[in-house]
C-alpha cells in the first residue's frame, strides 16, 4: 500500500473513498466536515440523518453524492483531552475501522484528513505519529486497498504528516 502526503482541499480528489472527520450527529459542522458537506449537497444530509449518529472511533459509510469519490467514510476523532482519556486508542480506532470499511466495499484508493487537528485541537505531531503508524500495520490478506492519501489543507500540516510518514 502506498502512502502520499498531498496539500489542497479533500473534496476535489477522485479517489474511491474519500474520509470526512465528523461530529457524532453526522449532520455535518465545521472544517473538514462542512466542506464535506457542502460539496457533495443536500443529499448528504438527508442521507446522513438516517444513520443515527456515530460514536467515537467507529465509521459509517455514504454515498459520494456530488463529489468524484463514489464513497465517503464518516469517522469521529476524539475530542482531545490532555492524553489521558483513552484518546489514542480512539483515534486509532477511526483509521482502523475506517480502512476495515473501505475494504469491505472493495475500495482501492482512500484520502484521509487530519482527524482530530482541527476543532477536536489533538496535537498534531502526535495524531499523525498514530495515523502513519496505523496505516504501517499490515492488511488482512486480499485487501483491495492500494493507495492511501493523508490530505492537509494547510502547509503546516503537510509538514508534519510528512515527517511523521518519514518516521521524523
Amino acid at each position: 500500500m502506498k502512502i502520499h502526503v498531498w496539500q489542497g482541499d479533500i473534496t476535489a480528489l477522485d479517489v474511491d473513498v474519500i474520509v470526512n472527520a465528523a461530529n457524532e450527529k453526522l449532520l455535518g459542522g465545521s472544517g473538514v466536515d462542512g466542506a464535506i458537506h457542502q460539496a457533495a449537497g443536500p443529499d448528504l444530509l438527508a442521507y446522513c440523518q438516517r444513520l443515527g449518529g456515530c460514536p467515537t472511533g467507529e465509521a459509517k459509510l455514504t454515498p459520494g453524492f456530488n463529489l468524484q469519490s463514489r464513497f465517503i467514510i464518516h469517522t469521529v476523532g476524539p475530542l482531545w483531552k490532555g492524553g489521558e482519556a483513552g484518546e489514542a486508542e480512539q483515534l486509532a480506532s477511526c483509521y482502523r475501522n475506517t480502512l476495515a470499511l473501505a475494504e469491505s466495499i472493495d475500495a482501492r484508493t482512500i484520502a484521509f484528513p487530519a482527524i482530530s487537528c482541527g476543532a477536536y485541537e489533538y496535537p498534531a505531531e502526535q495524531a499523525a505519529c498514530i495515523a502513519v503508524s496505523v496505516l504501517h500495520e499490515p492488511r488482512p490478506e486480499g485487501s483491495s486497498i492500494c493507495e492511501v492519501i493523508l490530505v492537509a489543507y494547510s502547509s503546516e500540516m503537510a509538514s508534519v504528516l510528512a515527517d511523521a510518514k518519514a518516521g521524523r
